[in-house]
């Protein structure tokens, strides 16, 4: 059972699936709202917030090529950050990849953008492979280099690269515009951990999983977890 605290955060991401990107927008600035700024969750999910409205408002060339496969994509990856999160608060074993955040949620001398990298390792390290996988079964479409969903991705990929900077400037800033944490760690961090690169390297894993099944696969994925876990670890423990 989550603690009472939590328990309007719980009532939250275990409500109804998000069907849209709109939909996904709509949670993930409800969840802020609930949020304190002492929690390092706030942070992940502050950044999550900005890069999918980024998606959602800037398609290259003002349209997407294969805009039903992405939108669902991004609905199918925000639900399972959201199941994470809600197995957490009820108590349930998430993932290790997941536990490097949440574990450290109220944890003092760990910057906003350290919490909001670590969530970000957890769900693209973690999340991404398994979000495509099951994108592209409901979809029945298995993307190739060349197809209108991997220029898409990759689009995508270019997008962040140009937003993450300034998205965790902002994080890194106070309320009142006043920059709140040593902005030298954003370079150091993004140097550690680049986005793109862990995008390509779902999109990679996405397609190993596709030649496993039974023991072969579940090795995979656990030690994905584990290996994503301990890098979410070591970006919260960067000075």
């Amino acid at each position: 059972m989550p603690q009472a605290a939590d328990q309007p955060l719980d009532d939250l991401v275990n409500g109804p699936a998000p069907v849209t990107i709109a939909d996904v927008i709509t949670r993930m600035q409800a969840i802020d709202a609930l949020l304190r700024v002492n929690d390092g969750i706030k942070w992940f999910n502050q950044l999550y917030l900005m890069v999918t409205q980024q998606v959602d408002l800037h398609p290259p060339g003002g349209a997407w090529a294969s805009p039903v496969w992405l939108n669902r994509l991004d609905v199918v990856f925000a639900g399972l950050y959201f199941s994470g999160l809600a197995g957490f608060l009820a108590g349930h074993s998430v993932p290790s990849a997941w536990n490097a955040l949440f574990e450290a949620r109220y944890r003092t001398g760990i910057d906003r953008i350290q919490f909001a990298l670590a969530g970000m390792n957890a769900h693209i390290n973690h999340d991404l492979a398994l979000a495509l996988l099951a994108t592209d079964a409901e979809l029945n479409v298995v993307p190739a280099p060349g197809s209108p969903e991997f220029a898409d991705y990759q689009s995508v990929n270019g997008l962040l690269n140009m937003v993450m900077p300034s998205a965790l400037t902002m994080l890194a800033a106070d309320t009142l515009g006043v920059i709140a944490q040593d902005t030298g760690r954003i370079g150091r961090l993004l140097a550690f951990w680049d986005i793109c690169r862990a995008r390509d390297l779902a999109w990679d894993f996405a397609n190993h999983l596709r030649g496993l099944d039974g023991l072969r696969r579940d090795f995979a994925l656990n030690s994905q977890d584990a290996l994503t876990g301990a890098l979410g670890r070591a970006i919260l423990a960067i000075a």
